[in-house]
């Protein structure tokens, strides 16, 4: 049961509450304030040598990830934010790693939606029904199957799935991951020669901004030449 507290109470509660969001404002402003940590080798690596990307002249901020890792699916709201803040000269691509046979038929279902033009559609859905609604997929039909229940022709989806197109961006995939040097997910590669992590910023958060700074610093480095 609420009971009513005496005035000096509730002055003295409302002070402390103040004093306590003031304390909080200035420690969150510190925090936005405070400098990106950026240094080669411990927040970020040299990707050597630098490998080519796929974005023509804009800055390629690229995510290796899969849609079986729940990491990769907590990290998707930054990956927007990221996307989001990105300025006109560069762009943000995905790419799935392809650790293992069930990562194998992940990767082949993302390069598939690209290709049926269903992506943005279907992205976060499969992040959802894999993490959060803990749907079963044992094989390439179970996801394909999903797919249709998201609007995609299933028989065509799957004839898409063995298609040159398909096949070609599964061998790309298999082929750079391993030169980025990545060993786990989610890992963001910029511009071909730049690789960092949430633990190597030091939290997602850190990572959005030291995204931001190493998008301009390959610009300018792409600038001067």
């Amino acid at each position: 049961m609420f009971k009513r507290l005496p005035l000096f109470f509730v002055g003295a509660l409302l002070a402390l509450t103040f004093n306590a969001c003031a304390q909080e404002k200035k420690d969150v402003a510190a925090e936005a304030a405070a400098p990106v940590a950026a240094e080669v080798g411990k927040n970020y690596f040299l990707v050597e040598p630098r490998q080519p990307t796929a974005s023509g002249d804009k800055i390629e901020v690229l995510e290796v990830f899969s849609y079986a890792c729940i990491h990769c699916a907590h990290f998707q709201p930054y990956a927007d934010e990221i996307k989001s803040k990105l300025p006109a000269y560069a762009k943000f691509e995905y790419m799935p790693a392809i650790f293992n046979e069930a990562w194998e038929a992940y990767a082949r279902a993302f390069y598939t939606a690209q290709s049926l033009g269903m992506l943005d559609k279907t992205h976060q859905a499969i992040f959802d029904a894999v993490h959060r609604d803990h749907r079963q997929f044992r094989s390439f039909d179970d996801i394909a199957a999903y797919y249709g229940e998201q609007g995609a022709d299933v028989a065509k989806f799957k004839q898409t799935a063995t298609s040159f197109e398909v096949e070609s961006k599964l061998a790309r995939s298999r082929d750079l991951v391993p030169k980025y040097g990545v060993d786990g997910t989610p890992t963001l590669i910029i511009d071909g020669k730049y690789r960092l992590t949430g633990a190597s910023a030091g939290g997602y958060p850190q990572l959005v901004s030291l995204v931001d700074l190493l998008v301009k610093k390959a610009h300018a480095e792409k600038a001067a030449k």
